[in-house]
């Protein structure tokens, strides 16, 4: 692995799935990093997420449980309606502590839980979405000493995330897809 890094924590919403289909199956077999997502998803209705990139990923993925210890190559994306937070210990935790830009699981909640453990060696990423979601974490990730990427607006479904991740960090690096997966790899020591 390159750059010390030791996690990975991408935030979407709206376009989250053709987004996410650029970027996670280009993770190939034996990538060293756990991956961590939240999705806005409606809070009564059953994931798909998970299901849905088993079938495209080299790497396991799964939805995130209560207290599961992270593992490397692993995908761990938000239930429905819980936050997901990573622990001290680095544990998983969910929590339905209120919603945060309307949203929970939020993005912030995640990247700043994050950042509090992994520090420097936490990769963030906002790709596209239809809020502000993320922008709060995203500067957590970067206090921390961590590296923030944010899909290019220009090439996002929806891109108000993505311009306020910019707006309020412009130390974060705006890359289409395509180069967030090749620097996801590259960082995994898997380029």
């Amino acid at each position: 692995m390159s750059a010390g890094a030791e996690a990975v924590v991408i935030g979407a919403s709206a376009g989250a799935v053709d987004a996410l289909s650029a970027v996670l199956p280009a993770l190939p077999k034996g990538y060293p990093l756990p991956v961590m997502v939240v999705v806005h998803l409606p809070p009564d209705k059953k994931s798909v997420m998970a299901e849905l990139f088993r079938g495209k990923c080299a790497v396991d993925v799964r939805e995130a449980d209560d207290k599961e210890p992270l593992t490397g190559g692993t995908v761990y994306f938000a239930p429905p309606d819980y936050h997901l937070l990573v622990e001290p210990d680095r544990r998983l935790s969910l929590s339905s502590e209120e919603q945060v830009h309307f949203s929970r699981p939020s993005v912030d909640v995640l990247f700043e839980s994050a950042a509090d453990v992994f520090g420097p060696g936490l990769v963030g990423v906002v790709l596209t979405g239809a809020n502000a979601d993320g922008a709060r974490g995203l500067r957590a990730v970067l206090a921390a000493g961590g590296t923030g990427l944010v899909q290019a607006p220009t090439t996002a479904a929806a891109t108000a995330m993505p311009l306020a991740a910019l707006a309020a960090h412009p130390a974060a690096r705006a890359l289409t897809l395509d180069q967030i997966a090749a620097h996801l790899r590259e960082l995994g020591g898997t380029s």
